[in-house]
């Protein structure tokens, strides 16, 4: 149900679950032939109707009567209804926002969050960085003592008053001492994507890990003793262990050419992909709703969910990938990358670019010696959620949903040693 603060003729109204200008009108005992009329004004119904849990809406009124209603719509737009002579009149008012560029450079002495945190950099920036290079650095197992990292990233502000992170532009990474760099680069098409700075996409065809997961418990071993067979039985493939009902991703565009029980594998799933490649899902609880054989699927579509089915000893993602029928170790495979740059896009690329690449240490000192960088100066970005992690939502969301919190793996973005 709404709930509502009198603050003299004004009252402020949350929007519940369910909830209906209809019903919050006849809640506050408000006579609806107003609503009626404000909704007759032009172009404002949907504005005015569409209602999200947590919106708030201000109705100032004088003995009963209308006469004002106003609530945010977008981020920058709040609609503005007033009563006048001649009867309502509306008009959205714009709520600019401000965009501040921030840089930020931290080391690493236990973990990317908590080196990020030192830094005053949010989580959602971090994990942005990590998704960044997430095809060249495994963040579960390569992260070293001492890898240092730089963020480009954008600050949004309203009012002089700070709202949220937005998007990294330019990155740095440097990882047991090789040096990685990205920019961020939109298309004409519109289409964002990470890249070198020559250009290379960031991007390779298919994901190093096609699952959040907590460790490698088997890795790819021909001639691995089967923990329940007892016998030696080799092992084509990485096992992720995560826990039941985690989202497991396609590691690469492909069409579905197999969905269903295949023996020891439990319920599996088979990715056929261009040039001879296909990719295996064994162990899945369950596959996602639209999947189906003959479906094609994206890079990180959601295409099943971590479990035990088939031959398992406990909750993990079994991945394999093959070339002509022939399986390679999926944690060692060379991939190619993803579409280059064409010559127009890239003389384009490389003048919008240059000014990011500029807010980046230089390349001298950054194939240097690793060293402790003070964090930029700048507003502090939002701090970690206690207790949080990156994986399923405490908070019951419906079993397809693709919604994360930064929690079930935050402490495993950390050092190896």
């Amino acid at each position: 149900m709404a709930q509502q603060a009198n603050i003299g003729s004004t009252i402020e109204v949350i929007v519940g679950r369910n909830d209906t200008l209809d019903a919050i009108f006849r809640r506050m005992a408000r006579d609806t032939a107003d609503l009626a009329a404000i909704r007759q004004l032009p172009g404002i119904r949907q504005s005015l109707d569409f209602l999200k849990p947590g919106d708030a809406i201000k109705v100032t009124h004088d003995d009963g009567e209308i006469r004002e209603l106003t609530r945010k719509v977008s981020e920058t737009q709040t609609l503005k209804v007033v009563r006048q002579e001649a009867g309502f009149a509306a008009k959205m008012i714009e709520n600019p926002v401000e965009t501040q560029i921030r840089t930020a450079t931290a080391s690493i002495d236990s973990s990317l969050f908590q080196a990020a945190e030192a830094a005053e950099i949010s989580d959602t920036v971090a994990l942005k960085l990590a998704n960044v290079f997430a095809w060249d650095i495994d963040f579960v197992l390569d992260i070293r003592e001492g890898d240092r990292f730089t963020a480009v990233y954008e600050q949004i502000y309203q009012d002089g008053k700070y709202l949220r992170d937005g998007e990294v532009l330019a990155a740095e990474f440097i990882n047991a001492g090789r040096v990685y760099r990205a920019v961020r680069f939109v298309s004409e098409s519109g289409r964002a994507g990470y890249y070198t700075p020559d250009g290379a996409p960031m991007r390779k065809a298919f994901l190093r890990a096609p699952v959040e997961f907590t460790r490698v418990s088997s890795g790819f071993n021909p001639h691995r003793l089967h923990p329940i067979l007892n016998r030696i039985r080799g092992h084509m493939g990485t096992d992720y262990a995560a826990p039941t009902g985690t989202p497991v991703h396609a590691a690469g565009d492909g069409r579905v050419s197999f969905a269903g029980q295949r023996g020891g594998y439990g319920n599996a799933l088979i990715l056929a992909h261009s040039n001879s490649v296909s990719t295996l899902y064994g162990h899945m609880s369950r596959f996602a709703r639209q999947v189906r054989v003959g479906t094609r699927v994206q890079q990180g579509d959601i295409i099943g969910y971590v479990g035990m089915t088939g031959l398992a000893t406990g909750p993990h993602l079994h991945y394999e990938y093959l070339v002509n029928g022939v399986h390679k170790n999926p944690q060692t495979v060379q991939v190619a990358g993803a579409e280059a740059l064409r010559a127009a896009a890239l003389q384009r690329f490389r003048t919008e670019v240059a000014p990011l690449l500029a807010d980046l240490p230089p390349e001298q000192f950054a194939t240097g010696p690793l060293a402790s960088v003070p964090a930029a100066a700048g507003p502090p970005g939002p701090g970690p959620t206690p207790g949080s992690m990156l994986g399923r939502s405490p908070t019951g969301d419906p079993p397809d949903s693709t919604s994360y919190y930064i929690g079930a793996y935050r402490s495993q973005f950390a050092v190896n040693y």
